[in-house]
């Protein structure tokens, strides 16, 4: 399995931004989806962008136009900048670890221990 770090969570208010950042550590790092994912209580695990190896960026609907996902396969990092950020972003984030070249709308088996975001005034 590819072990994953996530960081940069932390409490901000409403409108604010905030860059959240994971580390892969692992072999063909480049050839898996990497995506981040986050669940809020009471709350299924929700996908939140996907960059695959190949084929185009994913968002979903609340995070098109406010998130940007990013991948440096060099140092096998993953970020997720986040703008205008609401109360209902509020949520554990998660990176994960795919073994497939494209996205396939389910995350693979390998998950970070997640970081804390909460939007609050």
């Amino acid at each position: 399995q590819v072990h994953i770090v996530e960081s940069g969570g932390d409490l901000v208010q409403p409108g604010g931004s905030l860059t959240l950042s994971c580390t892969f550590s692992g072999d063909f790092i480049r050839q898996y989806t990497l995506a981040w994912y986050r669940q809020a209580p009471g709350n299924q695990r929700e996908l939140v962008a996907a960059v695959p190896s190949i084929g185009n960026h994913e968002y979903a609907d609340f995070a098109k136009g406010r998130f940007t996902i990013s991948r440096n396969n060099a140092k096998s990092t993953l970020t997720l900048q986040m703008n205008s950020l609401r109360p209902e972003d509020t949520a554990v984030y998660y990176c994960n670890a795919d073994r497939s070249l494209t996205y396939e709308n389910h995350p693979g088996d390998s998950w970070g221990q997640g970081t804390q975001v909460t939007v609050s005034s």
